[in-house]
């Protein structure tokens, strides 16, 4: 991931919701790059959208209002939240510029793969293991 790639991630989806998107970059001792918010007043539903990016690789996960907040995106949707088609602009433009997308709900089970993971989390899970502490 280069700053190129996440600046131009932000430029294209403030360009699809015609909105300025507030974003983070570096979280300290993790494997995410940074995240993205498209603002609430931006979505159909009037929840924000937040796009978590990797650090290594193109990997991202989408996520209404919060990672956490919802079980995933199908919740989301379900519960009222998040509309189909802010959703599929997220994800187009994630495809687009090359990074591939990993559920919420794939990133929330349980990991069990060898690693440190098990001394610094009680419950490693795939967000753990590839957005959370190294």
């Amino acid at each position: 991931m280069t700053g190129l790639a996440f600046s131009g991630l932000i430029r294209r989806l403030e360009a699809d919701f015609g909105a300025p998107c507030d974003s983070e970059r570096d979280t300290q001792d993790s494997s995410e790059y940074g995240r993205i918010r498209v603002p609430a007043d931006a979505t159909i539903c009037g929840t924000r959208i937040v796009v978590c990016v990797r650090k290594f690789g193109s990997l991202a996960e989408v996520c209404a209002d919060n990672p956490g907040a919802f079980l995933g995106t199908d919740e989301a949707r379900t519960e009222g939240a998040l509309d189909p088609a802010d959703l599929a602009a997220v994800e187009q433009a994630l495809t687009e510029l090359g990074y591939v997308i990993v559920p919420e709900e794939l990133l929330e089970s349980d990991y069990e793969g060898l690693s440190a993971l098990k001394d610094l989390a009680a419950r490693p899970t795939w967000w753990t293991r590839f957005f959370g502490l190294w």
